[in-house]
């Protein structure tokens, strides 16, 4: 007959360390900005006051990226994305919205009314909104998992200009 020995319950007791002041809250909540910060969804609602459409922001001297609006233009027969360079007052503004630096040219963008999405989620994200195949394209692929999806995408938007060349001013 074999004898089962039972070994001590150990209770553990997580600290925070003394430096960290506040309990992190599973919900965020938007605050007013403070005084003399620009609130840039306000400043830029009035891109959506006359139109809804989503507003799809890209390289303007990519390339790939001008490829790729095109590629979208085509397949949007429906017209239901707009289009706006990254490097214009009007991108710039809609990155501040999008809590991403004025001057990052490194990722599409996708601005919504309410959201943003940048790298593969807004690639998705604009696959969805294009014609037959590409929304059910996106449903699958949203199943890969997301930093797979970017570290494919930083792989591919680190070396366009390399690849694919830049030109001297945006064409669309």
């Amino acid at each position: 007959m074999a004898l089962l020995a039972q070994a001590p319950c150990v209770r553990l007791h997580l600290r925070r360390p003394a430096h960290v002041r506040h309990q992190i809250s599973p919900l965020a909540t938007l605050s007013p900005p403070p005084d003399g910060v620009v609130d840039w969804a306000e400043a830029t609602s009035s891109f959506f006051e006359q139109d809804s459409r989503p507003i799809m922001l890209f390289d303007g001297v990519c390339n790939l990226c001008n490829g790729g609006v095109k590629f979208v233009r085509s397949n949007d027969q429906n017209r239901r994305i707009r289009f706006e360079a990254l490097q214009s007052e009007s991108g710039r503004k809609l990155l501040r919205r999008s809590g991403r630096a004025p001057d990052d040219i490194s990722s599409v963008v996708i601005v919504e009314k309410d959201r943003s999405y940048i790298k593969s989620e807004a690639v998705l994200k604009i696959m969805e909104y294009i014609d037959l195949p590409f929304p059910q394209l996106a449903f699958f692929l949203q199943f890969v998992p997301l930093f797979l999806r970017d570290i494919v995408y930083d792989n591919v938007a680190n070396n366009r200009y390399t690849i694919f060349g830049r030109s001297d001013s945006c064409e669309i």
